[in-house]
């Protein structure tokens, strides 16, 4: 077998990076032939010493573009990407190579789709996000601070202003979204998706044609297994991005109401004016991975306010295999690791007197002992691991390739799977 991952970035940036290379490594530890096409640098110098194949280059993202005007151009059609990505892809042996992508809405853009379907080789899409079926990859209206619920590039979502920073990025957006659905006609190819929770598949199966495979493949989590933490519980605690989106608002208000401390990990846009506003609340800054999850161990409770769908929140798994309760937003992914009442408690999303009150149940030493308890075994009874991620990607791989195969059997090597979608 020959896997070929498509990402944007070819070194951990985040989630959905940190997710495709932490599998190349994996899938070349246990002897797969593993390529990684990517637009933005630098390379994790870990790929190419385990043997896996590396072709990046050099774009920019939004993060490092000097131009916008240029960038903009690039986010719609990545015409270089394209035909970079199709002269590897010619080189590939059809009988035993598919192409997983992982992302392409940061730098590689759409039109990753003309070369995938020029080389007729099976491929998949893992859904971290939400761009494969909306413009602003969220369904979240950034103005009004909710969840949207308009059909993607339906006249109300088209005249709705709900981008991040403004409603001319919504509009280059949509073209991009109009090109990545009728040019490079992406949700037609990727005839396979995985997806990382049940919430993220019940709002995009809608969206996609009816022929769609669906196909669940968890994160993998990365934390060691360690005995629950014995001594009295601490803090309440938040990791993640500082915004109004991920919640952060809200679980300071709370626990100002609930009479607590809330102590934040991480930075972000509304971390000053937090700051300001509730100088009760800790501001701990970002910190690396083992000291989060030192904290993670020690505290009372996670708290993961988020008011839009997410994906699959690594943050709430990994507070679950430290033992922490953790009290979720209902309406986020989140919810879907948590047993309510048994291993933390879901509250009503954007609603602080709701999450206050969670907040006063657990001020109870005992209850928190027990639900950190509860948490730990639950998540340890079926862990997140690398291997397991592996195992299962490995099965779809072969469901993909099994396809293709009987497809190629039955019409020829000119109607392979996805080559005329």
């Amino acid at each position: 077998m020959h896997v070929v991952l498509v990402a944007d970035h070819a070194a951990i940036n985040g989630g959905q990076a940190k997710v495709a290379i932490e599998s190349a490594l994996g899938l070349a530890a246990r002897g797969i032939r593993v390529s990684l096409f990517a637009a933005v640098g630098p390379v994790d110098p870990r790929l190419e010493p385990a043997g896996v194949r590396v072709v990046c280059l050099d774009q920019d993202d939004v993060t490092t573009a000097r131009s916008k005007l240029a960038f903009a151009a690039q986010a719609i059609w990545n015409g270089p990407a394209c035909r970079a990505l199709a002269a590897e892809l010619a080189a590939c042996d059809p009988r035993d190579t598919l192409v997983h992508v992982h992302a392409f809405a940061k730098a590689l853009s759409p039109s990753i789709g003309a070369a995938l379907r020029a080389s007729g080789l099976p491929c998949l899409y893992t859904m971290h996000e939400f761009f494969l079926v909306c413009p602003t990859g969220g369904f979240y209206a950034y103005p009004a601070q909710r969840i949207c619920h308009r059909t993607p590039m339906s006249p109300a979502c088209i005249v709705a202003n709900c981008d991040a920073r403004s409603y001319p990025r919504k509009v280059a957006r949509m073209v991009r979204h109009a090109g990545l659905a009728h040019v490079a006609r992406l949700p037609e190819l990727f005839a396979h998706v995985v997806t990382i929770s049940d919430l993220q598949e019940s709002v995009v199966r809608p969206l996609l044609p009816g022929g769609t495979a669906f196909h669940r493949v968890d994160n993998p989590i990365a934390v060691a297994r360690a005995p629950v933490h014995d001594g009295p519980p601490g803090d309440f605690l938040f990791v993640g991005r500082i915004s109004t989106e991920k919640g952060a608002p809200i679980f300071a208000e709370a626990a100002r109401r609930a009479g607590v401390r809330a102590a934040f990990v991480g930075d972000g846009p509304e971390r000053a004016e937090l700051a300001a506003r509730y100088p009760e609340a800790a501001m701990l800054g970002w910190r690396d991975a083992a000291a989060v999850q030192a904290l993670m161990r020690r505290t009372r409770a996670l708290v993961f306010p988020s008011v839009w769908y997410e994906g699959q929140p690594l943050t709430v798994y990994e507070a679950l295999a430290c033992g922490a309760p953790v009290i979720v937003s209902d309406a986020c992914a989140g919810r879907e690791a948590v047993a309510d009442g048994e291993t933390g408690f879901w509250f009503r999303s954007g609603d602080p007197d709701d999450l206050a009150a969670h907040l006063r149940r657990l001020t109870d030493d005992g209850l928190a002992a027990r639900m950190g308890r509860a948490a730990h075994e639950r998540y340890w009874a079926a862990p997140l691991t690398l291997d397991a991620h592996l195992d299962r990607l490995e099965a779809v791989y072969g469901t993909v390739l099994r396809e293709a195969a009987a497809r190629a059997r039955a019409h020829g090597p000119l109607g392979r799977p996805l080559a005329t979608a």
